[in-house]
């Protein structure tokens, strides 16, 4: 589940290994997070390996300002670029980065480092606190793992907003957006609000509200 794999992926051990076959050969990349020039080390077998993805790059843009402090869920985190933007906004939020890739989270922890974040938790799914709840949730979700997987992996995570949370997921148009917006609605509790957030570059972000 490494953040996002809507385009560009490079083999299936991006969504589902814990343990990535290929070389770890590590690379530091310059990307804008947060306003602000940021270095971060990247790698094979982690979605995105050269740059920041395009839809990550929307859901940043276009995603409503975080609250000011809470329990925070980047959602297949890969290197990191949702959970250091949180990081970078919100230094009294707690972000959660989940990912079951390893290297993923090894480079989520080395970028948080490298740029002095002590706020983000990088985490296996199975190591999350059990019971614990989400103020915010933000992900690239790896629609290319199929619906069946995909619908699993959002109803095991969505239902954890707690009251007055939100999640905003971004998800290519041609991939399935609206549709996905569709089941959403029927899936969620009825006094949740489901709905098109923005749109731009082929890419929706949705957004699931809990009152």
């Amino acid at each position: 589940m490494s953040q996002g794999r809507q385009a560009g992926h490079t083999g299936d051990e991006q969504y589902f290994s814990a343990q990535p076959g290929s070389p770890d050969v590590r690379r530091t990349i310059n990307v804008t997070l947060a306003g602000r020039p940021v270095k971060v080390q990247v790698s094979n077998g982690v979605f995105s390996s050269s740059r920041l993805d395009l839809g990550t790059s929307v859901l940043l843009k276009r995603a409503p300002e975080p609250p000011e402090s809470g329990d925070f869920l980047d959602l297949g985190c890969g290197w990191g670029p949702i959970a250091l933007e949180l990081a970078l906004l919100r230094g009294k939020a707690r972000v959660w980065a989940v990912d079951v890739n390893e290297r993923a989270l090894d480079l989520t922890r080395a970028n948080a480092q490298t740029n002095g974040l002590t706020n983000i938790r990088a985490t296996l799914p199975d190591d999350l606190p059990g019971g614990q709840g989400f103020d915010l949730i933000w992900s690239n979700p790896p629609i290319r793992v199929g619906k069946a997987v995909l619908h699993q992996l959002l109803m095991d995570y969505l239902p954890r907003l707690n009251p007055g949370g939100a999640a905003y997921l971004v998800v290519q148009r041609n991939l399935g957006s609206d549709s996905l917006i569709t089941w959403l609605s029927s899936q969620m509790p009825t006094d949740w609000g489901v709905a098109k957030y923005a749109s731009a570059k082929g890419y929706r972000v949705i957004e699931v509200a809990r009152p």
